[in-house]
Protein backbone atom coordinates (compact mmCIF):
# COMPACT_ATOMS: atom_id res chain seq x y z
CA UNK A 1 0.00 0.00 0.00
CA UNK A 2 1.39 3.37 -1.04
CA UNK A 3 1.51 6.13 1.54
CA UNK A 4 0.02 9.45 0.37
CA UNK A 5 2.31 12.46 0.21
CA UNK A 6 1.41 16.13 0.36
CA UNK A 7 3.24 18.78 -1.64
CA UNK A 8 3.67 22.09 0.16
CA UNK A 9 5.18 25.41 -0.81
CA UNK A 10 8.13 26.71 1.25
CA UNK A 11 5.56 28.86 3.09
CA UNK A 12 3.65 25.65 3.93
CA UNK A 13 0.61 26.14 1.71
CA UNK A 14 -0.74 22.76 0.54
CA UNK A 15 -0.45 22.45 -3.24
CA UNK A 16 -1.70 18.89 -3.72
CA UNK A 17 -1.94 15.33 -2.41
CA UNK A 18 -0.48 12.39 -4.33
CA UNK A 19 -0.89 8.65 -3.80
CA UNK A 20 -0.49 7.32 -7.37
CA UNK A 21 3.26 7.78 -7.79
CA UNK A 22 5.30 4.98 -9.37
CA UNK A 23 7.73 4.50 -6.46
CA UNK A 24 9.00 6.30 -3.38
CA UNK A 25 11.75 5.72 -0.89
CA UNK A 26 13.26 7.94 1.74
CA UNK A 27 15.93 7.67 4.40
CA UNK A 28 15.61 9.07 7.91
CA UNK A 29 18.94 9.70 9.64
CA UNK A 30 19.59 10.15 13.38
CA UNK A 31 23.04 11.75 13.22
CA UNK A 32 23.09 13.04 9.64
CA UNK A 33 20.70 14.23 6.93
CA UNK A 34 18.19 11.97 5.23
CA UNK A 35 17.09 11.96 1.58
CA UNK A 36 14.15 11.13 -0.66
CA UNK A 37 13.64 9.77 -4.19
CA UNK A 38 10.28 9.81 -5.96
CA UNK A 39 9.25 8.62 -9.42
CA UNK A 40 5.97 9.83 -10.91
CA UNK A 41 4.50 10.00 -14.37
CA UNK A 42 4.39 13.59 -15.57
CA UNK A 43 0.77 13.28 -16.80
CA UNK A 44 -0.67 12.43 -13.38
CA UNK A 45 -2.50 14.98 -11.26
CA UNK A 46 -0.31 17.31 -9.21
CA UNK A 47 2.90 16.14 -10.93
CA UNK A 48 3.35 19.80 -11.87
CA UNK A 49 3.76 20.71 -8.17
CA UNK A 50 6.98 18.69 -7.89
CA UNK A 51 9.17 21.76 -8.22
CA UNK A 52 12.50 22.73 -6.68
CA UNK A 53 12.25 24.02 -3.09
CA UNK A 54 8.71 22.73 -2.59
CA UNK A 55 8.25 20.40 0.38
CA UNK A 56 7.17 16.75 0.42
CA UNK A 57 5.27 15.77 3.58
CA UNK A 58 4.94 12.00 3.95
CA UNK A 59 1.44 11.17 5.18
CA UNK A 60 0.74 13.32 8.22
CA UNK A 61 4.14 12.69 9.82
CA UNK A 62 5.46 16.17 10.57
CA UNK A 63 8.94 14.71 11.15
CA UNK A 64 9.07 13.23 7.64
CA UNK A 65 9.48 16.32 5.52
CA UNK A 66 11.81 16.73 2.54
CA UNK A 67 12.86 19.60 0.26
CA UNK A 68 12.90 18.98 -3.49
CA UNK A 69 16.37 19.80 -4.82
CA UNK A 70 16.56 17.89 -8.10
CA UNK A 71 14.26 16.75 -10.89
CA UNK A 72 14.90 15.11 -14.24
CA UNK A 73 12.97 13.39 -16.98
CA UNK A 74 13.68 11.44 -20.15
CA UNK A 75 11.65 10.09 -23.05
CA UNK A 76 12.05 6.59 -24.53
CA UNK A 77 10.27 4.51 -27.16
CA UNK A 78 7.41 3.74 -24.75
CA UNK A 79 6.27 7.37 -24.76
CA UNK A 80 3.80 8.69 -22.21
CA UNK A 81 3.71 5.47 -20.13
CA UNK A 82 7.32 5.85 -18.99
CA UNK A 83 7.65 9.63 -19.12
CA UNK A 84 8.38 9.86 -15.43
CA UNK A 85 9.80 12.62 -13.29
CA UNK A 86 12.67 11.52 -11.06
CA UNK A 87 12.52 13.74 -7.98
CA UNK A 88 15.31 13.88 -5.40
CA UNK A 89 15.67 15.90 -2.24
CA UNK A 90 16.92 16.09 1.31
CA UNK A 91 15.28 16.03 4.73
CA UNK A 92 14.06 19.43 5.90
CA UNK A 93 16.89 19.57 8.42
CA UNK A 94 19.27 19.92 5.46
CA UNK A 95 18.63 23.68 5.69
CA UNK A 96 21.18 23.64 8.53
CA UNK A 97 23.81 22.65 5.97
CA UNK A 98 23.28 26.00 4.20
CA UNK A 99 25.26 27.83 6.89
CA UNK A 100 28.74 27.75 8.35
CA UNK A 101 29.63 28.63 11.92
CA UNK A 102 30.58 32.30 11.92
CA UNK A 103 32.41 33.40 15.09
CA UNK A 104 31.40 36.64 16.82
CA UNK A 105 33.28 39.72 15.60
CA UNK A 106 35.18 40.08 18.88
CA UNK A 107 36.69 36.57 19.00
CA UNK A 108 38.34 34.11 16.61
CA UNK A 109 36.12 31.16 17.58
CA UNK A 110 32.53 30.70 18.63
CA UNK A 111 32.97 29.03 22.02
CA UNK A 112 30.14 27.50 24.02
CA UNK A 113 29.98 25.40 27.20
CA UNK A 114 26.97 23.60 28.65
CA UNK A 115 24.86 20.53 27.95
CA UNK A 116 25.08 18.99 24.49
CA UNK A 117 21.57 20.23 23.73
CA UNK A 118 22.51 23.76 24.79
CA UNK A 119 25.62 23.73 22.60
CA UNK A 120 23.79 22.27 19.59
CA UNK A 121 21.04 24.87 19.78
CA UNK A 122 23.58 27.65 20.35
CA UNK A 123 25.15 27.12 16.90
CA UNK A 124 21.77 26.85 15.18
CA UNK A 125 20.60 30.03 16.90
CA UNK A 126 23.79 31.99 16.10
CA UNK A 127 23.89 31.02 12.44
CA UNK A 128 20.28 30.47 11.28
CA UNK A 129 17.74 31.88 13.74
CA UNK A 130 19.33 34.97 15.29
CA UNK A 131 22.58 35.54 13.37
CA UNK A 132 24.51 38.80 13.61
CA UNK A 133 23.97 39.34 9.88
CA UNK A 134 20.25 39.50 9.06
CA UNK A 135 20.80 38.07 5.55
CA UNK A 136 21.80 34.75 7.16
CA UNK A 137 18.48 34.40 9.01
CA UNK A 138 15.97 31.73 7.91
CA UNK A 139 12.63 33.34 8.65
CA UNK A 140 10.56 30.16 9.00
CA UNK A 141 12.94 28.51 11.49
CA UNK A 142 12.52 28.56 15.26
CA UNK A 143 14.21 26.55 18.02
CA UNK A 144 12.34 24.45 20.59
CA UNK A 145 12.94 25.14 24.28
CA UNK A 146 16.33 24.07 25.62
CA UNK A 147 15.83 21.21 28.10
CA UNK A 148 19.62 20.91 28.64
CA UNK A 149 19.74 17.22 27.77
CA UNK A 150 23.01 15.33 27.32
CA UNK A 151 26.26 15.57 29.28
CA UNK A 152 28.39 18.67 29.67
CA UNK A 153 30.81 19.84 26.99
CA UNK A 154 33.00 22.77 25.98
CA UNK A 155 33.06 23.30 22.22
CA UNK A 156 34.64 25.69 19.73
CA UNK A 157 33.78 26.19 16.07
CA UNK A 158 34.98 28.43 13.26
CA UNK A 159 33.88 28.37 9.61
CA UNK A 160 32.59 24.78 9.86
CA UNK A 161 29.43 23.58 8.14
CA UNK A 162 26.70 23.72 10.78
CA UNK A 163 25.24 20.34 9.74
CA UNK A 164 28.67 18.71 10.09
CA UNK A 165 28.95 20.19 13.59
CA UNK A 166 25.47 18.87 14.43
CA UNK A 167 26.53 15.40 13.29
CA UNK A 168 29.73 15.52 15.36
CA UNK A 169 27.87 16.61 18.50
CA UNK A 170 25.13 14.05 17.84
CA UNK A 171 27.63 11.20 17.55
CA UNK A 172 29.36 12.28 20.75
CA UNK A 173 26.17 12.64 22.79
CA UNK A 174 23.81 10.06 21.29
CA UNK A 175 21.20 12.80 20.82
CA UNK A 176 19.46 13.08 17.48
CA UNK A 177 18.46 16.34 15.80
CA UNK A 178 15.65 17.24 13.47
CA UNK A 179 13.55 19.99 11.90
CA UNK A 180 9.80 19.36 11.92
CA UNK A 181 6.76 21.25 10.66
CA UNK A 182 4.40 23.37 12.71
CA UNK A 183 1.57 23.72 10.19
CA UNK A 184 -0.62 25.81 12.51
CA UNK A 185 1.96 28.57 12.90
CA UNK A 186 3.65 27.86 9.56
CA UNK A 187 7.07 27.42 11.14
CA UNK A 188 9.96 24.99 10.96
CA UNK A 189 11.01 23.78 14.41
CA UNK A 190 14.57 22.70 15.21
CA UNK A 191 14.96 20.37 18.18
CA UNK A 192 17.10 17.57 19.56
CA UNK A 193 15.60 14.11 19.98
CA UNK A 194 16.21 11.36 22.54
CA UNK A 195 15.95 7.66 21.66
CA UNK A 196 14.55 4.95 23.91
CA UNK A 197 16.48 2.13 25.58
CA UNK A 198 14.89 -1.08 24.22
CA UNK A 199 17.71 -3.62 24.60
CA UNK A 200 17.26 -7.12 25.97
CA UNK A 201 17.86 -7.29 29.73
CA UNK A 202 16.44 -3.88 30.67
CA UNK A 203 12.99 -3.73 32.28
CA UNK A 204 11.97 -0.10 31.75
CA UNK A 205 10.56 -0.61 28.22
CA UNK A 206 9.44 -3.74 26.37
CA UNK A 207 12.64 -5.06 24.73
CA UNK A 208 13.02 -5.21 20.96
CA UNK A 209 15.22 -7.99 19.57
CA UNK A 210 15.78 -8.13 15.83
CA UNK A 211 16.76 -11.64 14.83
CA UNK A 212 16.04 -14.12 12.02
CA UNK A 213 15.29 -16.64 14.75
CA UNK A 214 12.53 -14.38 16.12
CA UNK A 215 11.11 -13.74 12.62
CA UNK A 216 11.75 -10.00 12.89
CA UNK A 217 14.52 -9.73 10.27
CA UNK A 218 14.25 -10.68 6.61
CA UNK A 219 17.95 -10.15 5.94
CA UNK A 220 21.04 -9.07 7.85
CA UNK A 221 24.48 -7.91 6.75
CA UNK A 222 27.27 -7.98 9.32
CA UNK A 223 30.85 -6.77 9.09
CA UNK A 224 33.58 -6.55 11.73
CA UNK A 225 36.36 -4.23 10.68
CA UNK A 226 39.35 -2.26 11.88
CA UNK A 227 40.02 -0.57 8.53
CA UNK A 228 39.01 2.79 9.95
CA UNK A 229 39.52 2.15 13.67
CA UNK A 230 41.28 4.49 16.12
CA UNK A 231 41.20 4.32 19.91
CA UNK A 232 43.85 6.79 21.14
CA UNK A 233 43.88 10.49 20.30
CA UNK A 234 46.98 12.66 20.64
CA UNK A 235 45.42 16.11 21.00
CA UNK A 236 47.55 19.23 20.51
CA UNK A 237 46.32 22.60 21.71
CA UNK A 238 47.99 25.99 21.57
CA UNK A 239 51.73 26.68 21.61
CA UNK A 240 54.66 25.92 19.32
CA UNK A 241 57.21 23.10 19.32
CA UNK A 242 58.01 21.66 22.74
CA UNK A 243 55.89 24.39 24.32
CA UNK A 244 52.72 23.17 22.63
CA UNK A 245 50.12 21.73 25.01
CA UNK A 246 49.61 18.04 24.16
CA UNK A 247 47.39 15.50 25.91
CA UNK A 248 46.43 11.89 25.28
CA UNK A 249 42.88 10.50 25.22
CA UNK A 250 42.57 6.72 25.49
CA UNK A 251 44.73 4.15 27.28
CA UNK A 252 45.26 1.21 24.92
CA UNK A 253 48.67 -0.48 24.67
CA UNK A 254 50.83 -2.45 22.26
CA UNK A 255 49.22 -4.04 19.21
CA UNK A 256 45.76 -2.98 20.38
CA UNK A 257 46.70 0.72 20.25
CA UNK A 258 45.58 2.74 17.18
CA UNK A 259 46.56 6.41 17.32
CA UNK A 260 45.20 9.54 15.67
CA UNK A 261 46.47 13.12 15.82
CA UNK A 262 43.92 15.86 16.54
CA UNK A 263 44.85 19.47 15.89
CA UNK A 264 42.96 21.49 18.53
CA UNK A 265 44.85 24.74 18.25
CA UNK A 266 41.49 26.53 18.28
CA UNK A 267 40.87 25.59 21.93
CA UNK A 268 41.31 28.95 23.62
CA UNK A 269 43.53 29.51 26.66
CA UNK A 270 42.38 33.11 27.18
CA UNK A 271 38.73 34.20 27.51
CA UNK A 272 37.03 37.08 25.72
CA UNK A 273 38.14 39.48 28.49
CA UNK A 274 41.81 38.56 28.10
CA UNK A 275 41.88 36.49 31.30
CA UNK A 276 43.69 33.13 31.44
CA UNK A 277 41.36 30.13 31.38
CA UNK A 278 42.07 27.61 34.21
CA UNK A 279 44.35 24.78 33.06
CA UNK A 280 41.84 22.13 34.20
CA UNK A 281 39.20 23.68 31.95
CA UNK A 282 41.60 23.74 28.98
CA UNK A 283 42.51 20.08 29.54
CA UNK A 284 38.83 19.15 29.66
CA UNK A 285 38.17 20.99 26.39
CA UNK A 286 41.09 19.17 24.71
CA UNK A 287 39.85 15.86 26.11
CA UNK A 288 36.36 16.51 24.74
CA UNK A 289 37.83 17.30 21.34
CA UNK A 290 39.83 14.08 21.26
CA UNK A 291 36.86 12.01 22.35
CA UNK A 292 34.65 13.60 19.70
CA UNK A 293 37.14 12.58 17.01
CA UNK A 294 37.41 9.04 18.39
CA UNK A 295 33.63 8.69 18.45
CA UNK A 296 33.70 8.92 14.66
CA UNK A 297 36.33 6.18 14.41
CA UNK A 298 35.46 3.70 17.17
CA UNK A 299 32.86 1.72 15.23
CA UNK A 300 34.18 -1.73 14.48
CA UNK A 301 30.95 -3.57 13.74
CA UNK A 302 28.42 -2.65 11.06
CA UNK A 303 24.93 -4.09 10.87
CA UNK A 304 22.38 -3.43 8.15
CA UNK A 305 19.15 -5.36 7.83
CA UNK A 306 15.76 -5.52 6.18
CA UNK A 307 13.05 -5.70 8.81
CA UNK A 308 10.05 -7.92 8.14
CA UNK A 309 6.94 -5.82 7.61
CA UNK A 310 4.92 -8.42 9.52
CA UNK A 311 7.49 -8.48 12.32
CA UNK A 312 6.26 -8.95 15.91
CA UNK A 313 7.47 -5.37 16.47
CA UNK A 314 5.49 -2.48 15.01
CA UNK A 315 7.46 0.34 13.40
CA UNK A 316 7.04 3.74 15.09
CA UNK A 317 5.22 2.10 18.02
CA UNK A 318 7.50 -0.60 19.41
CA UNK A 319 10.64 0.90 17.85
CA UNK A 320 11.68 3.96 15.86
CA UNK A 321 14.70 5.82 14.56
CA UNK A 322 17.15 6.55 17.40
CA UNK A 323 16.06 3.73 19.70
CA UNK A 324 18.70 1.33 21.05
CA UNK A 325 17.74 -2.28 20.32
CA UNK A 326 19.31 -5.74 20.40
CA UNK A 327 20.32 -7.43 17.13
CA UNK A 328 21.08 -11.12 17.20
CA UNK A 329 21.98 -13.97 14.88
CA UNK A 330 22.69 -17.07 16.93
CA UNK A 331 24.03 -19.00 13.93
CA UNK A 332 26.76 -16.35 13.45
CA UNK A 333 27.42 -15.97 17.17
CA UNK A 334 26.58 -12.28 16.91
CA UNK A 335 24.64 -10.33 19.55
CA UNK A 336 24.84 -6.53 19.58
CA UNK A 337 23.08 -3.68 21.31
CA UNK A 338 23.01 -0.75 18.88
CA UNK A 339 21.11 2.41 18.05
CA UNK A 340 18.93 2.52 14.94
CA UNK A 341 20.75 5.33 13.13
CA UNK A 342 19.05 5.14 9.73
CA UNK A 343 15.71 3.85 8.50
CA UNK A 344 14.82 3.53 4.84
CA UNK A 345 11.12 3.31 3.97
CA UNK A 346 10.34 1.93 0.50
CA UNK A 347 6.94 2.21 -1.21
CA UNK A 348 6.59 0.37 -4.55
CA UNK A 349 3.96 -1.49 -6.51
CA UNK A 350 5.21 -4.68 -4.87
CA UNK A 351 4.49 -3.29 -1.41
CA UNK A 352 6.12 -1.61 1.58
CA UNK A 353 9.47 -2.52 3.13
CA UNK A 354 11.80 -1.17 5.81
CA UNK A 355 15.59 -1.26 5.89
CA UNK A 356 17.59 -0.24 8.95
CA UNK A 357 21.17 0.59 9.84
CA UNK A 358 22.19 -0.33 13.37
CA UNK A 359 25.07 1.68 14.83
CA UNK A 360 27.25 3.72 12.51
CA UNK A 361 26.93 3.10 8.81
CA UNK A 362 30.03 2.17 6.85
CA UNK A 363 32.00 5.32 6.06
CA UNK A 364 31.70 6.58 2.50
CA UNK A 365 34.69 7.74 0.45
CA UNK A 366 33.82 11.38 1.20
CA UNK A 367 33.59 10.64 4.93
CA UNK A 368 36.97 8.90 4.83
CA UNK A 369 38.54 11.89 3.07
CA UNK A 370 37.08 14.24 5.69
CA UNK A 371 38.45 12.05 8.47
CA UNK A 372 41.89 12.03 6.86
CA UNK A 373 41.86 15.81 6.44
CA UNK A 374 40.90 16.26 10.10
CA UNK A 375 44.10 14.43 11.07
CA UNK A 376 46.42 16.82 9.20
CA UNK A 377 48.75 18.37 11.70
CA UNK A 378 48.61 22.06 12.38
CA UNK A 379 52.26 22.09 13.45
CA UNK A 380 54.36 24.97 12.16
CA UNK A 381 57.72 23.77 10.89
CA UNK A 382 60.74 25.90 11.63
Amino acid sequence: MKKPIRILSSTMDILGEIDNYESLFFIRSWHGIGSIELRMNRYKKYANTLLKDNLILVGIDLNKVFIIKHREIELDENGRATENWLIKGYALKSIVAQRITMPPSHTAYDNKSGSYETVIKHYVNNNLVNPGEVRRKIQQLIIADDLQRGGKISYSSRFKNVADEMSTLSLASGLGWDVTLDLVNKQWVFDVVVGRQLIAGQNVNPPVIFSPQFESLKSLQYAQSELNYKNVAIVAGQGEGVERRVIEVGSFNGLNRHEIFVDARDVEEVDDDGQSIPVQQIIQALTDRGQQQLNELLQEEYLEGQILTNSPFKYETDYDLGDIVTIQNKDWGVTMDARITEIKEVYEAAGFSIEATFGNSRPTLIQKIKQELSQISGEVRR
